[in-house]
């Protein structure tokens, strides 16, 4: 059953960590069948606050997610994200 994960960056610390967040992110998703849905597109709050922008990535499975997510690759790419702003991120299965 499909999963997502679903990042809203709720404000920016430091914008050159976040730059290099985004230079590393692309070679993370290398082996991992991953698919970008949605990515700091146009967004509008229905209901609570929207954050600065948001991000949605679907995988084939929950432990697809996880192991990218827990990826050495990922974990090193994640301090810049940390370091860069604060963020929500959640892992949601697929019906």
């Amino acid at each position: 059953m499909s999963a997502y994960i679903i990042f809203i960056r709720e404000s920016t610390l430091d914008a050159t960590e976040l730059h290099r967040y985004a230079e590393l992110v692309p070679g993370t998703l290398a082996g991992h069948d991953v698919k970008v849905l949605a990515a700091y597109g146009t967004q509008q709050a229905l209901e609570g606050e929207a954050g600065e922008g948001s991000v949605i990535v679907e995988f084939p499975s929950m432990e697809a997610a996880s192991a990218w997510y827990n990826s050495p690759a990922y974990g090193a790419a994640r301090v810049h994200r940390f370091n860069g702003a604060v963020y929500r991120a959640i892992l949601v299965q697929g019906v």
